[in-house]
């Protein structure tokens, strides 16, 4: 098995506000955007209260992500599903065909909203215990949810109106941003990416992402077997390697050169050299030799700790 590096990287992400421009914002409104949202997503909407956020995928019928959310319900009861803007367009239209009579109406509300990271000591301070993640408070018109942290460094999504005066704090480079949620193996999903993973290949009921006691949703039968049939032979970890990669890039096992053991979800360059990835791989290819990028004898994977710990498979 590829042992996890003994040591931390010396690399800490700092403290400030980062524009989240790679960013967008679904808007759900109408008297059943609860109802409808929650059965579309693997995550419970229905009984979503305004002190919580919830993290949620878009399945497809065989189970396969094809968008992920960081979702909220707004004091006027709409609900905002914050995803990767590339991926917002295609995926505003698939779920708006799901709508049929119910009273929800969905638009791209990109454009009246600004999205912000926020990083160590630029954090909002909100209420004692609301630290953990995917908590929620709302401060007059804007919003502050709490992130899993990376390395340790606590970290935010604030979103605001248009036009509003930017958090206070030291600017933060988007790109350290982004090395930033690769350290917190929370994904993402990008176009690269589409439709290539069950949740649990990307430990999403592992850090909030899955309810596995709410209704049916797209894909369901194929998440929940994947959970209770011990039949989870993929997993998400961290890696460094010293050579660029990208979402989408594949990984073998150096003892396999036919086909691949993983794929690169996501990955930024370290701010002290190299790059470090979020990467799905089989869990055997673990134990069978070192991992490569691309081949089986390309650049070589360095594996790191997961900030967190996986639940068990039943």
């Amino acid at each position: 098995m590829n042992a996890p590096h003994s040591e931390s990287s010396v690399d800490t992400l700092p403290s400030g506000v980062t524009t989240l421009s790679h960013l967008g914002v679904i808007q759900i409104s109408g008297e059943d955007a609860a109802k409808f949202i929650h059965g579309q997503l693997t995550q419970d909407f229905s009984l979503l209260g305004q002190d919580q956020a919830r993290l949620a995928a878009f399945c497809s019928a065989k189970g396969r992500m094809q968008a992920s959310f960081v979702g909220f319900k707004r004091p006027n009861g709409d609900i905002l599903l914050v995803c990767s803007r590339d991926l917002l367009p295609a995926t505003l239209k698939r779920l708006s065909m799901f709508v049929l009579r119910a009273k929800a109406k969905l638009t791209d509300a990109s454009a009246q909203l600004a999205l912000y990271g926020l990083a160590g000591d630029a954090i909002k301070k909100i209420a004692d215990g609301a630290h953990s993640a995917w908590a929620k408070v709302d401060f007059d018109d804007q919003t502050v949810i709490a992130l899993y942290p990376a390395d340790g460094v606590q970290r935010q999504l604030l979103v605001a109106p248009a036009g509003s005066p930017p958090p206070e704090g030291n600017g933060l480079p988007l790109e350290v941003w982004q090395w930033g949620e690769v350290r917190s193996a929370v994904a993402t999903l990008s176009t690269p990416v589409f439709e290539a993973f069950v949740p649990q290949m990307l430990n999403y009921e592992s850090v909030g992402g899955v309810n596995f006691k709410k209704g049916c949703y797209p894909g369901q039968e194929v998440v929940a077997r994947s959970q209770f049939r011990g039949t989870l032979k993929r997993r998400a970890f961290v890696f460094h390697c010293d050579a660029p990669l990208a979402a989408g890039d594949e990984v073998f096992s150096a003892g396999d050169a036919s086909q691949p053991a993983g794929v690169v979800v996501q990955a930024a360059h370290a701010p002290s050299g190299g790059f470090d990835a979020l990467i799905s791989v089989q869990l055997n290819a673990l134990d069978t030799g070192s991992l490569h990028l691309k081949s089986a004898s390309g650049p070589g994977l360095l594996q790191l700790p997961l900030p967190y710990s996986l639940l068990d498979d039943i």
